[in-house]
């Protein structure tokens, strides 16, 4: 199981503090949620916060682009230093143009789904994607309930990734926390966004530790998939 730490719950005037406590901490991922008040109902941060701390940081940037036409600022994005680009699915009026230019960029590529969004949106863009990205709460705001039925989702998309013989990672953001993150696994989840269920629980070491013993992972190593270590 991967976690990707969710900065939007983090101390947004220490940023570079927190990404380093979080690779002292043994993780590898940082998830950048950003929102440009359009697409989401909320505002948060673009590239150049994004160009600014890759400098300091050597962790993996996982950014989510929760952006209407996010097709205007791949290539911001990839100067910026992001290693994993999500759009959205209801965003991107040419999804798998988007995908393919953000591979040609460098960057690995992933479609995000709203809870209202079916799985079978992005089964004819499948070769192109790295990652899908399952929405459990509607986006714009950290601290949200999770959506119990985002499990039936994550299980269908398994099995879609399974008969396709797709080796996409499965992404899960919204209310995740230690209760539901061995059920997710289970599911069939790779990757476990946590925002305000990971930074409001420091140590950052020992909230760690307790995702994973929680949510061991249904895979081999997901995370090879991608060259890291988890």
């Amino acid at each position: 199981m991967i976690l990707s730490p969710s900065l939007l719950s983090a101390d947004f005037g220490n940023l570079e503090r927190e990404l380093a406590a979080l690779r002292q901490a043994g993780l590898s991922w940082a998830h950048w949620d950003v929102m440009d008040g359009m697409f989401v109902p909320n505002i948060t941060f673009g590239p150049p916060i994004i160009r600014r701390l890759r400098r300091e940081s050597p962790l993996f940037f996982d950014v989510h682009l929760m952006i209407e036409a996010p097709e205007r600022y791949l290539a911001d994005f990839a100067a910026a230093g992001a290693d994993l680009l999500v759009v959205h699915v209801e965003a991107s009026r040419h999804l798998d143009r988007t995908l393919r230019e953000i591979r040609r960029l460098g960057m690995r590529a992933g479609a995000a789904l709203n809870p209202s969004t079916p799985v079978s949106a992005v089964e004819e863009v499948l070769d192109t994607l790295d990652l899908v990205l399952i929405m459990s709460v509607n986006p714009g705001f950290g601290g949200q309930t999770f959506l119990p039925r985002s499990l039936d989702k994550v299980r269908s998309l398994a099995e879609l990734l399974r008969r396709r013989g797709s080796a996409a990672l499965i992404a899960v953001d919204g209310g995740v926390d230690p209760g539901n993150a061995g059920e997710l696994t289970r599911q069939g989840a790779d990757v476990l966004v946590a925002g305000s269920a990971f930074f409001h629980f420091p140590p950052y070491a020992e909230r760690r530790a307790a995702f994973i013993a929680a949510a061991p992972s249904g895979r081999a190593d997901p995370s090879a998939l991608f060259g890291l270590i988890p």
